[in-house]
């Protein structure tokens, strides 16, 4: 399966499959052209992230 997917990535196969419906629908006007830009960044706190906080190693006996 994934030398296929790979020869139709190599050869233009998947390409045309998502521009030759858009290139059609675009052409008929079927489709809107809005933009939309989202620069949102979402950041956990460090100890969410299961970063270890200070004196929280165990020592050896």
């Amino acid at each position: 399966m994934y030398d296929l997917f790979r020869r139709w990535q190599r050869n233009g196969t998947w390409q045309w499959i998502f521009t030759k419906p858009q290139v059609r629908a675009d052409a008929k006007g079927l489709i809107a052209w809005d933009i939309n830009v989202d620069s949102t960044v979402c950041r956990a706190h460090q100890h969410a992230a299961g970063a270890r906080k200070k004196g929280d190693l165990q020592k050896g006996p």
